[in-house]
């Protein structure tokens, strides 16, 4: 697994490397947003580690120039930023962020973060199927997840990593109401180490991108109490 750290801190970078590469994974560094553009460019990686405040862009710019790259490449990516931060603010901008680690941070919980994240890779690419509904198709294996816009036709659906992944959690068994600890199980691991509404945040993002009113959702509906539910009513 290829992984790029774009931290310009060279004592951090160097840290979080060294334990990395201890755990068997292969990394790169870079300093600031642009050079951390180009080199995705390159070589793109399975997963990048991104410092918030870098030189030239900042990691919301890269996080968001990153999924917009007409590139089959969707990498896992993990936002560092310093203690005070507004994390919904940083993780609630649809810039395409995965999770988030906050400074000054636990070089052994940063690898179970990372280790979370690119689980889901492995677990899934085991997997060939497909889920229908009326209105979304998904394909675990191709990573693809399409609207019925009609019969004959479909328009494929602009989402990242994780918002693909909680989609497909939710056709996977429509009706079931999922609560905030079940979704981050399912999606983070048990590694996971972050602030549970995350999941809030992240279900706002989707609702924004598939539903037809994201304030009167007709697809993710919330469950006063205990969590969230995925309804597909053929309207």
């Amino acid at each position: 697994m290829e992984i790029l750290i774009v931290e310009d801190e060279v004592e951090i970078a160097q840290l979080i490397q060294l334990y990395l590469e201890k755990e068997g994974f292969s990394c790169r560094q870079c300093r600031d947003g642009l050079s951390a553009i180009q080199v995705f460019q390159e070589l793109p990686p399975d997963l990048i580690i991104l410092d918030l405040m870098i030189p030239g862009l900042d990691g919301l710019e890269v996080c968001a120039r990153i999924r917009q790259q007409p590139s089959c490449s969707d990498p896992y990516i993990l936002m560092l930023t310093a203690k005070g931060e507004e994390i919904d603010r940083i993780i609630g901008l649809s810039t395409g962020a995965d999770d988030y680690v906050v400074k000054p941070f636990s070089p052994k919980e940063l690898v179970a973060r990372v280790r979370a994240l690119l689980r889901r890779t492995l677990r899934h690419g085991k997997h060939s199927q497909i889920y229908r509904t009326p209105h979304f198709v998904i394909n675990l294996e191709q990573h693809s997840a399409r609207r019925i816009v009609s019969t004959n036709q479909s328009a494929p659906l602009d989402l990242t990593t994780l918002e693909f992944e909680l989609l497909a959690t939710f056709m996977s068994e429509p009706g079931r109401v999922w609560n905030r600890t079940q979704l981050i199980d399912k999606l983070w691991g048990s590694d996971f180490y972050g602030d549970e509404r995350v999941v809030d945040t992240h279900i706002a993002r989707l609702r924004k991108k598939i539903e037809p009113d994201p304030a009167n959702p007709t697809f993710v509906k919330t469950v006063i109490g205990a969590g969230y539910k995925f309804e597909d009513p053929i309207i």
